[in-house]
């Protein structure tokens, strides 16, 4: 398997923003690559410090993507595979929890760094059927700002990114989940808002 991982990140970076999509991509949907497309982005971001933002936004889309695919898999049959394996009752609550605060149960993980489990609730966003473009900008938000945040980290520690992102793992995606939470709340109340004065 090393070796494999090996001649996966060395394709990659010879095809630069694309390659780090592609193991994005991987890594959200069939495959498990911890942290390679987080020291993609530093690697990458290192050498060419001006393509911060490409490298963000293709590790995004990547990830985007590979957990859409995911997500369509769940939806499809996921109910039902997650009721053979689990407790009925205890499955529903999950299910209930998840059509409830679908977009928040999603967005935190999503920015979480490995070794956090993250596919999991994508599967379980899936099988609960929580709207799809509403989980695509779930993802979208909480990726985006875990990139971003790898990739202004490599511009100012360096190789040491990855490891001060460990270090500082909880008090940073907590911090960064917080303020998406409260953006996304205030932009709900100014939505309801708005429809109140419509009427």
């Amino acid at each position: 398997m090393p070796s494999f991982v090996g001649r996966l990140r060395a394709f990659a970076l010879a095809l630069g923003a694309p390659g780090l999509f592609l193991i994005a991509f991987l890594d959200s949907s069939v495959l498990s690559l911890p942290e390679i497309a987080d020291l993609l982005v530093v690697y990458m971001v290192m050498q060419h410090k001006g393509r911060l933002i490409l490298y963000a936004v293709s590790a995004t889309l990547g990830s985007v993507a590979g957990c859409v695919f995911l997500y369509l898999i769940a939806n499809k049959g996921g109910a039902a595979l997650i009721k053979g394996r689990f407790a009925s009752s205890t499955v529903e609550k999950t299910l209930d929890t998840f059509r409830k605060y679908g977009v928040m149960a999603v967005l935190i993980p999503s920015i979480l760094p490995p070794p956090a489990p993250f596919k999991i609730f994508v599967l379980l966003a899936g099988a609960a059927g929580i709207s799809l473009a509403r989980f695509t900008m779930a993802i979208a938000i909480g990726r985006g700002a875990r990139y971003f945040l790898i990739g202004l980290l490599a511009v100012r520690y360096g190789d040491r990114a990855v490891a001060y992102l460990h270090e500082h793992a909880a008090s940073l995606s907590w911090g960064v989940a917080g303020g998406l939470a409260a953006a996304l709340a205030a932009y709900l109340l100014w939505s309801k808002a708005r429809s109140r004065k419509r009427r």
